[in-house]
């Protein structure tokens, strides 16, 4: 492969690694929000991989400006606020499960650049490396999947009470955008690699193998 090729795929699997590190960070895969008419309040939940945050908000008489405010975050699921030992058993497993695998994504979007870096450093190293960038990338892009699966199950089948009314949020939409550009990439990569490896001037360059014909 060309090293143009080696340094497109390594800015791709850039993209893809930061927008999984900021979806793990954030608190917003799975928003409810609550509104309640009789007590003038509205109470809203933003569920993060391993945070919820809650507001609630209560007009007071007295105009717009007469109000009071609540905000409070905590870790999630746990044991004694979330029922991870009782009923949500399952649930915590499945969320923290979907956790491990954006962290494990993480893990794998790193080592796929370490291998990039060692396949540009010379030009028989980049005949061979592509494979193993492929490989990586594809794992990086599954976990991710995974974890996409894993919360969108949770939410769909509202395996929490306050998924009936949440919806899915900036977080979750992060990483989907995560595993699909990361599919994406690995289609990519071993194509360019097997036209390079079979002689394609365009993937492999100036330098291409030409097989010896008998």
């Amino acid at each position: 492969m060309r090293k143009t090729s080696y340094v497109l795929t390594a800015l791709a699997v850039i993209f893809t690694t930061v927008l999984t590190i900021i979806s793990l960070t954030r608190v917003d895969w799975v928003v409810a929000r609550y509104r309640a008419d009789a007590i003038n309040s509205i109470f809203e939940a933003k569920y993060g991989l391993s945070t919820v945050c809650t507001r609630l908000e209560v007009k007071l008489p007295g105009g717009d400006r007469s109000r009071y405010e609540d905000e409070e975050c905590r870790p999630f699921p746990t044991r004694k606020d979330d029922g991870c030992d009782d009923d949500n058993q399952s649930f915590c497993a499945m969320w923290a499960s979907a956790r491990y695998a954006t962290e494990v994504a993480i893990g794998f979007g790193a080592l796929a650049l370490v291998a990039i870096a060692i396949g540009v450093s010379t030009h028989s190293r980049r005949r061979r490396i592509w494979k193993a960038a492929a490989g990586l990338v594809t794992i990086h892009a599954l976990l991710a999947l995974t974890a996409f699966a894993l919360i969108l199950d949770q939410v769909r089948m509202s395996r929490f009470p306050t998924f009936r009314d949440g919806h899915l949020g900036a977080g979750f939409w992060l990483t989907t955008v995560a595993w699909v550009s990361g599919i994406l990439v690995a289609v990519g990569v071993i194509a360019t690699g097997i036209a390079a490896d079979r002689g394609h001037r365009w993937a492999a360059g100036n330098r291409a193998y030409q097989p010896i014909l008998g």
